[in-house]
This record gives structure tokens, C-alpha cells and sequence, in this order.
């Protein structure tokens, strides 16, 4: 397949017309912010990687068979996958098994994505989208 592999971060939250919510609704807003976005809250995401769709596959192919794998390869059947604070460690540490068969450019890969997953680690909340485009 052709086109790339874009990971985003979360990088911030709001909440849609936050200006008209009165004053007494304000922590109304914080509870929602905190529980996620079912009522007007829009995720805004920053893109932190990006790589060829055939560099992707070849990149989880050396992963160890398991659900870091499936995890991530998940992309390939749908064209989008959600990785949150569950997926973090089992992640890290399959991707650093794999590091030895890397080519450099895979290991830079390696490197960017395992930053945002300790910063998953530190922040539960924040998450990655990956979508192909």
C-alpha cells in the first residue's frame, strides 16, 4: 500500500463553546474534561511521527509474535488504531526486544514513539491516535 503513517498525540482538550457554559456549570466542565469526550469535548492532536506505510510494516515485523504486535498491527487491517496508558509498557518493551534487527531508521522510530509512550506513562490521559493516510 502506498501513502504514510501518522502518529498523534493529544495534545490538548476543550470543550465545544465553552464561553456559553454559566459560571455555577464551570466544574461541570472539569468533571467532563477529566471523564472524556461524550459531551462536547474535542481531543485536538498534534502529529509527533511520521513514516512510509511499507517502512510501518516492515518496522512490526520484527516485533515478537504476541499483542504488541496485533496491537500495532492493527493499523493494517483498519487503517487507524487508539493506543492508551494499557498498551504503554507492553509496547515499550516489545519494541525494545525487536531493536537489535532494526535498520536506523526504524530505531529512530522506535525512539520517537517510545518517548510518547513514557509521556503516556507519566499522564494516563494523554493518548496516540495512528492512522494511515
Amino acid at each position: 500500500m502506498n501513502g504514510d503513517v501518522v502518529f498523534y498525540q493529544l495534545s490538548r482538550k476543550f470543550v465545544h463553546r465553552e464561553q456559553d457554559v454559566p459560571a455555577p456549570s464551570k466544574q461541570l466542565i472539569h468533571y467532563t474534561l477529566a471523564i472524556g469526550h461524550h459531551i462536547g469535548v474535542i481531543d485536538c492532536f498534534a502529529a509527533k511521527l511520521k513514516m512510509p506505510f511499507s517502512g510501518y510494516a516492515e518496522w512490526i515485523a520484527h516485533l515478537p509474535e504476541g499483542e504488541a504486535r496485533r496491537k500495532l498491527g492493527g493499523l493494517l487491517r483498519f487503517g487507524e488504531i487508539e493506543i492508551s496508558a494499557p498498551h504503554a509498557p507492553l509496547l515499550q518493551q516489545a519494541l525494545h526486544a525487536a531493536l537489535a534487527q532494526m535498520s536506523a531508521a526504524e530505531v529512530e522510530w522506535t525512539a520517537s514513539l517510545n518517548t510518547m509512550l513514557q509521556s503516556i506513562a507519566a499522564e494516563p490521559a494523554l493518548y496516540l491516535m495512528v492512522r494511515q493516510s
